[in-house]
């Protein structure tokens, strides 16, 4: 079945999936046409050699989709576009030349990684937009922040939230003070723990939540997230003098994690699969968590690896820890807000592409990343890792999980 795709940024489109794959990829303001005919039946797969063989698949994956091989993926499939899951634009069936174009109910719809079509002129506009109502009436919008999430959001001696989401959130409370047309917009702040941030924003205590919170489908039935503003995984942080160094040397031992967080959905779920036996504590925060490892109270603490180094960089003997063993899992890092107001994210998501296409977003992440930082003037010495790298090419709220 003829299949074509339309999103922002780029555009794929499939004529005979079997045969012709032609893709337009608009990078900086160049149009790129990208056309090569493949000759194959189509229940054979296309083996990983035709990176090699067709050197345009290769040049589309790295620069028009997200994901560097769902392409690939989808052309293992016998029907092409049907499994382009989070790689590029909603994709539906094209008429016939001549045949006037057929209607595609909703379901039949693949929602994926472009930004949404604008509506229709004449389409009814959201019923109201609570969040935004809230901050014109008060003249005050307010800040989640956490207590120890460094270096995206944590408390200085003086008890100040500083820290790389707490920066893009300054700027996006700036977009939203043009957005309304106010002289002057105060900022409220209110320090939340992992497990009552998500209620924070969804009850309307908060309307950003400036930390370091994974954007995950269900979390996502209770508020929205805006572009990532960063991607990590879950490891291990222990001792320095410790013998583990992966999960299962964990087994019959202590592992901390903290309370309402995905690394311990994770690790609970691969303890009871793997039957490994380990003792699961939970603390309140990361802070209590490292200091747990530090005491001897626990063995291990996992984390997503970036707050790990940065937990570690703030103890005062930073050689005393590792971070060891494989990633556990993949977390796109996002600032949250209410899902009940479209036109609050739409100002949100804009200023976070606005800011990571500038490059100003890059400039914000080298201060808190490579840079020394307070309270004790460590740098991390984290260059951007080539996830969030390739991700911020073609910014957008969507993500796999």
């Amino acid at each position: 079945m003829p299949l074509a795709g339309r999103g922002s940024g780029f555009a794929i489109k499939l004529i005979d999936c079997s045969r012709i794959i032609s893709l337009r990829d608009n990078v900086d303001g160049h149009v790129v046409r990208l056309a090569r005919a493949v000759h194959r039946d189509p229940a054979t797969s296309v083996r990983p050699s035709t990176r090699s063989a067709y050197p345009e698949l290769a040049i589309a994956m790295s620069h028009a989709l997200p994901s560097r091989s769902a392409l690939l993926i989808a052309l293992r499939a016998p029907l092409l576009g049907a499994l382009l899951l989070g790689a590029g634009p909603v994709l539906r069936a094209a008429p016939a030349p001549g045949a006037a174009p057929a209607s595609v109910p909703a379901a039949s719809t693949i929602a994926v990684g472009s930004a949404p079509e604008p509506a229709a002129s004449g389409a009814s506009a959201p019923a109201g937009h609570p969040v935004l109502d809230r901050i014109r009436a008060r003249g005050r919008i307010v800040l989640a922040h956490r207590e120890s999430s460094v270096p995206f959001s944590y408390l200085t001696p003086d008890g100040h939230p500083v820290g790389y989401a707490m920066d893009l959130c300054q700027k996006v409370v700036e977009a939203v003070r043009k957005q309304l047309a106010l002289k002057h917009l105060d900022v409220g702040y209110l320090p939340v723990k992992p497990a009552d941030r998500i209620a924070a924003i969804a009850e309307g205590r908060a309307d950003l939540e400036c930390g370091s919170t994974t954007n995950n489908a269900e979390r996502r039935q209770k508020v929205a997230f805006t572009v990532p503003h960063y991607i990590t995984g879950a490891r291990y942080a222990v001792r320095a003098d410790s013998p583990i160094n992966e999960l299962g040397q964990f087994e019959n031992r202590k592992l901390v994690s903290t309370a309402g967080t995905t690394p311990l959905k994770a690790v609970e779920q691969a303890n009871h699969e793997r039957l490994l036996h380990i003792n699961l504590l939970t603390a309140p925060d990361h802070a209590k968590a490292m200091d747990m490892v530090a005491k001897g109270e626990a063995d291990g603490f996992v984390m997503d690896d970036v707050l790990l180094y940065g937990l570690i960089s703030s103890q005062p003997d930073p050689a005393k820890f590792k971070v060891v063993g494989k990633f556990l899992t993949i977390e796109p890092l996002a600032i949250m807000l209410s899902r009940d107001d479209a036109g609050f994210k739409h100002v949100v998501d804009e200023e976070m592409r606005r800011l990571i296409l500038s490059g100003e977003a890059q400039g914000i992440y080298d201060r808190w990343f490579t840079k020394p930082i307070p309270p004790r003037n460590v740098a991390l010495n984290m260059p951007m890792n080539y996830l969030l790298r390739d991700f911020w090419k073609y910014p957008s709220d969507k993500v796999p999980n």
